[in-house]
């Protein structure tokens, strides 16, 4: 095998194990990391399509939500840490511990934890029935 040969093989390796490592990067930063827990649901007395559900969402430092959408409206107030909101076509904005926030229907959005610790918020959503909370979008 000439000198040539040799360096061209190893150029070639190297770079089909940087982009290996570059997709493999690439598929984990997107990948949810939100965990969503349930801590009460109630009828909407005013329509029998809705209901109240209220929860914790926790996201831990670097985490996404992922992009997503609610089949109805998402109040939103975060107990620790701070989030990044984008919503579709807005620049984004970060929202605070001891501060609120809106998701409308349909509303496409993602939450990212671009602080050092993680983030817990109370999520109350009024969504329809037998629908999941979310849902995930490419």
């Amino acid at each position: 095998m000439t000198k040539r040969t040799l360096v061209l093989a190893s150029a070639i390796v190297a770079a089909f194990a940087l982009g290996l490592t570059v997709d493999r990067f690439a598929l984990a930063q997107q990948q949810p990391t939100i965990k969503r827990t349930i801590l009460q649901r109630q009828d909407d007395p005013g329509s029998p399509k809705y209901e109240a559900v209220m929860g914790i969402s926790e996201i831990p430092a670097g985490g996404t939500s992922g992009k997503h959408r609610h089949p109805g409206i998402e109040l939103a107030y975060i107990l620790e840490g701070s989030v990044e909101l984008t919503h579709e076509g807005k620049p984004p904005m970060t929202v605070k511990a001891g501060e609120a926030t809106m998701n409308t229907l349909g509303g496409i959005h993602t939450a990212t934890n671009r602080g050092s610790v993680p983030v817990k918020i109370l999520t109350v959503y009024i969504v329809e029935k037998g629908k999941p909370l979310a849902e995930a979008l490419p």
